[in-house]
């Protein structure tokens, strides 16, 4: 059996030093906790009680840096990388991301957030390119932000033009996902929501989606999930009155607004997995101040992505997250419609066309269903808004209503006895 031994760390938040932590060599997880110097800054949704991190909580939140086992090709990756699994990445490039300003300095060094952070500094595309199914380079470098990089479709950072970009492949016969992200986009775009904007990209062939990082040096996006993780949850609150009282509590405001939003989107593109790890809230790492609702990204597992071609209608069987498991249902949490005009979405369908033309993964009779499904997804929204449009209106009224029964009732006995 491999002896295993343990490194000392100190957990950085950009310069600020949080806490002193051992790695454990064999397995890359904290193994202890020492010595905790700014509490605040501990990552949210941690634990932290009389002074003392929780080590489960931190560990699960250290392996959730790591690149899921569930990655598209992750097994081939590994054996190009001669890695057992993707924990052995993290501390090849001292935990950085380009989603927060998190990392780990080693006990014995000086080294500083300025000179090694990849919004600053240029990075290797090497373990991106493995992850991508490209081969390796003799001299292969780790240092990577890919190696925080979360979710199960093929992506890798890159550096286009200076900026900081997320290329994002799709899956399936049809490799749809990174049209469906161009389609998300557009919907936004017309209905005034702010999100993420992406544009499409071939490499052999293949079509990815590329979008420009929405996190800035000074930023870092917190996902629903460690929000959550804030206060304890009862058990008769539902969860998306949690989540939004998680935010309440902690100050953020416009969220239920930001909600109302994200689920009117994932109802009319039919996402099936908008998950508490692909949407979250925005907050400057230096100050700790929120600064409200990060905008839309991650929407590809939407349009009929994974379905037969028989199978797209608007009205067919789809999963759905994250606070209900129907559309039907979920969009009922929708506190208001006022800000929505859905006539900014009239011809909606030519521009899904333009977008899969020259695809040699989506045919034309796939692309005529999705356009004819997406139409008949923005007909039945209409139709919810115009049923609460009612109702709402019958609510109002309905004391006059009652009243005039009452009155006309008091009429005719009247006419009665007389």
């Amino acid at each position: 059996m491999a002896e295993s031994w343990n490194k000392s760390y100190t957990l950085m938040h950009k310069d600020e030093p949080v806490a002193e932590i051992e790695l454990d060599e064999a397995t890359v997880s904290i193994s202890a906790i020492g010595q905790v110097y700014a509490a605040g800054h501990v990552p949210v949704g941690i634990p932290v009680k009389k002074g003392a991190i929780d080590r489960a909580a931190l560990n699960e939140w250290w392996r959730g840096r790591a690149i899921p086992a569930s990655r598209d090709g992750i097994k081939e990756a590994l054996l190009e990388l001669n890695l057992s699994t993707t924990q052995k990445l993290l501390d090849k490039s001292y935990g950085l991301s380009l989603s927060d300003q998190y990392w780990i300095r080693p006990s014995a060094s000086y080294l500083e957030w300025s000179a090694i952070n990849f919004f600053h500094n240029p990075f290797s595309g090497d373990v991106g390119n493995v992850l991508f199914g490209q081969g390796s380079s003799d001299a292969m470098s780790l240092i990577s932000p890919d190696n925080t990089s979360d979710g199960w479709l093929k992506k890798k950072w890159a550096i286009i033009d200076g900026k900081r970009c997320l290329v994002k492949g799709g899956s399936g016969a049809t490799r749809q996902e990174p049209y469906n992200e161009v389609i998300a986009s557009k919907i936004m775009e017309r209905l005034g929501i702010r999100h993420v904007p992406y544009t499409l990209m071939e490499l052999e062939d293949y079509p990815y989606s590329v979008c420009e990082n929405f996190i800035t040096p000074q930023t870092e996006l917190i996902t629903a999930w460690y929000v959550m993780h804030t206060r304890q949850k009862q058990n008769h609150v539902s969860v998306y009155q949690h989540y939004v009282n998680c935010c309440e509590a902690l100050g953020i405001t416009g969220i239920v607004e930001a909600l109302d939003q994200m689920m009117v989107v994932d109802y009319l593109i039919a996402n099936e997995d908008r998950h508490q790890n692909n949407f979250g809230v925005i907050r400057n790492a230096e100050t700790l101040e929120w600064m409200g609702a990060a905008p839309i990204y991650d929407s590809g597992s939407s349009l009929w992505f994974s379905k037969p071609l028989g199978l797209i209608r608007a009205d067919g069987k789809l999963t759905c997250k994250p606070f209900k498991p129907d559309h039907n249902e979920q969009i009922k949490l929708v506190t208001s419609f006022e800000w929505l005009d859905l006539s900014l979405l009239d011809g909606i369908e030519e521009e899904v066309r333009t977008i899969f033309r020259g695809s040699l993964f989506v045919d034309e009779a796939r692309c005529h269903a999705i356009c004819q499904a997406l139409r008949g997804r923005i007909e039945r929204l209409q139709e919810i808004m115009n049923r609460r449009e009612l109702q709402v209106w019958v609510d109002d009224h309905s004391t006059d209503v009652k009243e005039n029964i009452a009155f006309s009732g008091l009429q005719e006995e009247d006419e009665w006895e007389s």
